[in-house]
């Protein structure tokens, strides 16, 4: 019997992601674009910004993907709280709003990114892959 020597394989682990949208059709149509990725794991979904932070404490995402606006809490006030966590996940922020108030908004709670909704799938996938970071 010959001692093999295995070649090294990287375990192959996906960026989990937490999708946060008021809107069910953009739940379901990030999660089913998110799926075409072997990159990406969507590890949950949440309506608003107070459920986004009760499924970040239970899915530990690497990154969430949120809407700018929202009932209950906003995507800024829920990210002010996400950063204010032992290990915080990343935060991209989307909306179909931009401007010099909104972007100084986002800066000013901690995402790490702002995407305009509509940017592009590929812009997303950047973002969220770390192709992107500033």
């Amino acid at each position: 019997m010959t001692n093999s020597i295995l070649p090294f394989s990287p375990i192959h682990c996906p960026v989990r992601v937490l999708i946060v949208d008021d809107m069910p059709q953009v739940l379901q149509d990030l999660h089913l674009l998110l799926d075409l990725s072997d990159e990406v794991a969507v590890v949950g979904e949440a309506i608003n910004g107070l459920d986004a932070i009760r499924q970040i404490k239970a899915v530990h995402p690497d990154v969430v993907v949120m809407d700018l606006e929202m009932p209950e809490m906003d995507g800024c006030q829920s990210t002010t709280l996400i950063r204010d966590m032992d290990t915080p996940p990343k935060v991209i922020i989307l909306s179909v709003h931009s401007g010099l108030e909104i972007e100084q908004r986002i800066r000013q709670s901690g995402a790490n990114l702002f995407i305009q909704k509509g940017a592009g799938f590929e812009a997303l996938m950047d973002a969220i892959l770390n192709k992107n970071e500033k």
